[in-house]
């Protein structure tokens, strides 16, 4: 099979960097959240890309991988200070269903760390006074994600632990050894993924956040409290920071106010979507976002105690440019 994916290496300036969680600490210090990216999936086929193929975005690391790396970088150009990389809906068993073999399985997911380098060498060979060096998370989607069927919108996926193990392990040990600054385990809807999850995230060495889908601003989409699935990662020196994304910016607040109670000493990250709502049956997106309104809740996160922000599904580019922009970020 042709593995259609361009490597490029560039030698960027030497300079002396802090760990990333350190970084991250320094800019909120100053004053400002951490600003993430925003959606993927959703902003490709906005610009004419066809991701409807269960791998969604993945699907573009084989097929048009200057895609990505330019999605990246008009995400980076607009002020993001953390992108993600395009392995949310990537896993073993996609991929073999795809006919490809392991070999090529692991070069996908390197490549996806690779094509996120690739964009950032770009913005900084083009903005050599940036005082930031943009980080980069390796993202890693539920198994509901793999389903392609809206599970990660409803959890309780009736499998054993021992099988959302052997769905979890490989993958994140791949990202765990890329050049990914950090990872990211995202949009977890169910306390049972979360507890394995826990389990795996002990044994890498990359820094990582864990953010839950939830049905409301109490629980996950598995009717379980997100309060008990924080409480998994309290005492967890890999995990440095929880949250929530894919969800309604309206419950962002009330959400921050649940993570805070939960006394886990985790920085908190918040990346919900623009406003509208998903239908897993049609698998479409219905109603209005406003992006004014969307950044002014923005401010109100951080008010709350949201450390890192950024968006999630239908949160574009403009959306991201508007949050760094901001120049008060304090009432």
């Amino acid at each position: 099979m042709f593995f259609a994916v361009r490597i490029r290496s560039f030698q960027i300036q030497d300079v002396l960097v802090q760990e990333p969680v350190d970084r991250i600490q320094s800019i909120v210090a100053s004053g400002r959240p951490l600003l993430l990216d925003g959606g993927f999936g959703g902003e490709l086929e906005l610009r004419g890309y066809d991701i409807s193929s269960p791998l969604w975005s993945a699907e573009l690391i084989l097929r048009q991988p200057e895609a990505i790396v330019a999605l990246h970088r008009d995400y980076l150009e607009a002020g993001a200070q953390c992108i993600t990389t395009s392995s949310y809906q990537a896993s073993v068993e996609g991929l073999r269903a795809r006919g490809m073999r392991p070999a090529e399985i692991e070069n996908l997911f390197q490549a996806s760390v690779e094509l996120a380098c690739e964009a950032r060498d770009d913005f900084l060979r083009a903005n050599p006074g940036c005082e930031f060096h943009p980080l980069i998370a390796a993202s890693l989607g539920p198994y509901g994600a793999y389903l392609a069927d809206g599970s990660e919108y409803r959890g309780n996926y009736g499998i054993s632990d021992d099988r959302l193990r052997e769905f979890h392990q490989q993958r994140l040990h791949w990202l765990d050894n890329s050049a990914a600054d950090l990872l990211a385990c995202e949009t977890i809807p169910d306390l049972q993924e979360a507890r394995v999850l826990s389990q795996l995230l002990e044994s890498v060495a990359t820094p990582a956040w864990v953010s839950f889908c939830c049905r409301d601003a109490r629980q996950l989409h598995d009717a379980n409290q997100l309060s008990a699935a924080l409480g998994l990662f309290a005492q967890h020196e890999q995990v440095f920071a929880l949250g929530v994304n894919c969800c309604s910016a309206d419950l962002i607040v009330e959400m921050i106010a649940g993570i805070s109670a939960a006394k886990t000493g985790k920085l908190i990250v918040v990346y919900p979507n623009s406003g509208q709502q998903y239908d897993a049956g049609s698998k479409h997106w219905h109603g209005d976002s406003e992006l004014h309104h969307w950044s002014q809740q923005a401010a109100d996160w951080f008010a709350a105690g949201a450390s890192i922000i950024g968006g999630c599904c239908h949160v574009g580019p403009q959306y991201i440019r508007e949050l760094a922009a901001r120049k008060k970020w304090h009432c």
